[in-house]
């Protein structure tokens, strides 16, 4: 009696495991014979499903090891069955996933991950793959798009920075190139002026009635005016300003903070 009990407890996990096998060949057949008829290969049922053609063969033949969980098994022939023109659902719906006795047990305490369909739990596998496909494209083009305007991009313009002293340099060369050109009897009537910055200050210079520069310059600066009649020198910081007169020793224009013009005119010619 024992031996016969002991056997009767295995005999319901053989016969549901051989039932899966028979209807599998049954519904694989089916689906060859109706892919047969409409003169459709694997490969393009492949394209319809998108099923790896070596588990739509494994359907056809009716190979249960080659195959995934029973819970996806359904789906994959309900798909099959509905890329050849069939109602997937009702199609797929023979399949056996679990036996009677443990569907009985199940019904007393349900739970919501048991109320979930193979269906429903394939078809959120089948929104993770694409979901997660399409979220790696995304990133993989946004990251192609930066780097192709990065390489696109013009490099910026750097703008050329002119300092004060080169500019003053500049300017002193010109007053000095202009004098230059004067003949020996113009320069001999001609008045110039030196200027050496002891301090920063603001100054303004008047040469024969025209201003050649009015600013502010800053210490250590040296700047030379000439004047075919007469020179005018104005500063706000007279101590600060060093002036020489045709070249002779430079002397300070006054007293510091305070303001000084000096006007110089040329000698007469003999």
């Amino acid at each position: 009696m024992k031996w016969l009990r002991k056997n009767n407890n295995h005999q319901p996990s053989l016969s549901l495991e051989q039932e899966r096998a028979e209807k599998l060949a049954e519904l694989g057949a089916q689906l060859w014979a109706l892919r047969q008829e409409q003169g459709l290969s694997l490969e393009q049922v492949v394209v319809l499903t998108r099923i790896p053609r070596r588990l739509l063969q494994a359907i056809e033949e009716g190979n249960l090891n080659d195959l995934p969980e029973p819970i996806y098994i359904q789906g994959l022939i309900r798909q099959f069955a509905e890329a050849l023109g069939l109602n997937g659902v009702e199609f797929s719906g023979t399949f056996p996933i679990s036996s009677a006795r443990v569907n009985s047990q199940s019904m007393g305490n349900t739970s919501p991950l048991n109320q979930l369909r193979p269906i429903h739990l394939y078809f959120l596998y089948i929104f993770l793959i694409v979901c997660s496909v399409n979220g790696l494209s995304q990133l993989l083009n946004n990251a192609v798009i930066q780097a192709n305007n990065s390489q696109n991009q013009p490099y910026p313009k750097q703008k050329s920075v002119v300092k004060p002293e080169v500019a003053q340099q500049k300017e002193s060369v010109k007053v000095q190139s202009v004098s230059d050109t004067l003949s020996g009897v113009q320069q001999e009537r001609a008045v110039q002026i030196g200027v050496t910055l002891k301090a920063s200050s603001w100054i303004r210079v008047v040469a024969d009635g025209k201003t050649e520069f009015e600013g502010i310059l800053p210490e250590g600066t040296h700047r030379i005016w000439k004047a075919q009649k007469q020179l005018t020198v104005k500063t706000d910081n007279a101590g600060g300003v060093l002036m020489s007169v045709n070249q002779q020793k430079a002397k300070e224009m006054g007293e510091p903070g305070k303001e000084e013009e000096v006007k110089i005119a040329a000698k007469p010619k003999f």
